[in-house]
């Protein structure tokens, strides 16, 4: 197979990328990328685009499976707007792109309590997503709505507080269903779904994500 990946440079995308390298499955690993990165590898090709030039990247989203793991915060992103340029219009282009070119499997990291009628902004952009890229019908659509994620060595420190009181309290038997979980388990999860799984549209949330990992 030949995997498409965007996001590589986070934390879910850097574990997924180390994985499709590893993996025999995969003879080919294309990334699209805004920067060029420094790593080596004899089936990876690196693509340096410029996200907001669709017309200049669109015929080269061609393979196998396009892995979508695009995400920033607000701080980072600096404005809603730009956040969901990230979040939702940078991921849908890249969707639309591989559907045109007849990529068969599309697999998308979105979030815990993603929907398109939230009130809340993350929650709403996140769950938008979803359902334009539903209504593209991939012949194999798979989508992770993991809950907190434990980042290697993460800077966010409201994300590393809150992890440890979701796992306090985890600890002692609360809210197991929201248990935060490692981006390795995540990729793990992402790879076994796409190779086992038969046609069809999926979703996955904590609990599942784990089990479908230690397979």
């Amino acid at each position: 197979m030949k995997a498409l990946l965007i996001g590589a440079t986070g934390a879910t995308g850097k574990d997924l990328l180390e994985l499709l390298l590893n993996d025999d499955s995969f003879e080919k690993v294309d990334i699209f990328v805004r920067r060029s990165l420094r790593i080596q590898h004899n089936k990876l090709n690196i693509h340096v685009v410029d996200f907001d030039q669709p017309d200049l990247w669109r015929n080269l989203v061609q393979g196998d499976v396009l892995f979508s793991c695009l995400g920033t915060t607000l701080k980072a992103a600096g404005s809603k707007e730009k956040q969901k340029k990230v979040d939702y219009l940078y991921q849908l282009q890249f969707a639309k792109a591989a559907r045109e070119n007849k990529v068969k499997n599309y697999i998308l990291v979105s979030s815990d309590f993603a929907s398109s009628k939230s009130p809340l902004f993350y929650s709403k952009i996140k769950g938008q997503l979803e359902d334009e890229v539903r209504a593209l019908r991939f012949p194999k659509l798979i989508i992770f709505n993991p809950p907190s994620l434990v980042r290697k060595n993460s800077d966010r420190k409201i994300e590393v507080i809150s992890i440890k009181i979701i796992r306090f309290l985890n600890a002692i038997g609360l809210f197991n269903s929201i248990k935060p979980l490692e981006t390795t388990l995540l990729a793990k999860a992402m790879i076994y779904a796409t190779k086992s799984l038969d046609d069809g549209a999926y979703a996955f949330t904590g609990t599942e994500i784990i089990k479908l990992a230690s397979k």
